[in-house]
């Protein structure tokens, strides 16, 4: 599986000024520079919230809250097997994953959109890494028999949930920064 790997980086990164402050004719917004593909990944792997975005098979689209968690290039994410997500991806696995990070107002924060093609994951090694991976980003919400998810690890190990790969092919990120605008688009 191409996420299961060395940890893939963007091939190029580009400031699109046509939708960033460097248009702008305000102090400092003449200085707007694309994000870091670094600082990009600590928002991935912190942001607790994405939002899934799937295409039925009669072309409509389908838009869900998911947890992820980033791990060895890519998000990993989860829904049951019935579920009107592992249909479509089944059907058409081109799939968006987007999270708002910062405080999710005009002036502050960053929003990210990952964009490629998810792939279910079936090896119970890989599997096991990515119960790794939810349970550090996650804790107690999925360790604790009180948590919020508790039993998430089982029903991955059992199949009781469906595990996908999201690799990025693209990812763009649009910050907010007192009134500083960016939009960068990563290419893998």
């Amino acid at each position: 599986m191409p996420a299961h790997g060395p940890e893939k980086h963007p091939t190029a990164t580009e400031l699109d000024a046509r939708y960033s402050s460097a248009l702008n004719p305000r102090p400092g917004a003449a200085d707007a520079t694309a994000t870091d593909w670094a600082e990009a990944l600590r928002q991935l792997e912190t942001a607790e919230i994405f939002w899934a975005s799937t295409v039925r098979a009669d072309g409509r689209l389908h838009v869900t809250p998911v947890i992820a968690a980033w791990h060895d290039g890519a998000l990993y994410f989860s829904t049951g097997p019935g579920e009107q997500k592992a249909k479509n991806l089944a059907h058409d696995g081109h799939c968006a994953l987007t999270t708002t990070t910062g405080p999710n107002s005009l002036t502050q924060g960053l929003d990210l959109v990952i964009e490629g093609t998810a792939r279910q994951v079936a090896d119970p090694a890989v599997l096991e890494e990515v119960i790794t991976a939810y349970e550090t980003k996650y804790g107690p919400h999925m360790t604790s028999s009180e948590g919020t998810f508790h039993g998430m690890a089982d029903a991955f190990r059992t199949g009781d949930v469906v595990v996908f790969a999201l690799p990025p092919s693209t990812a763009y990120g649009f910050g907010r920064d007192n009134g500083v605008y960016t939009h960068t688009r990563w290419t893998f």
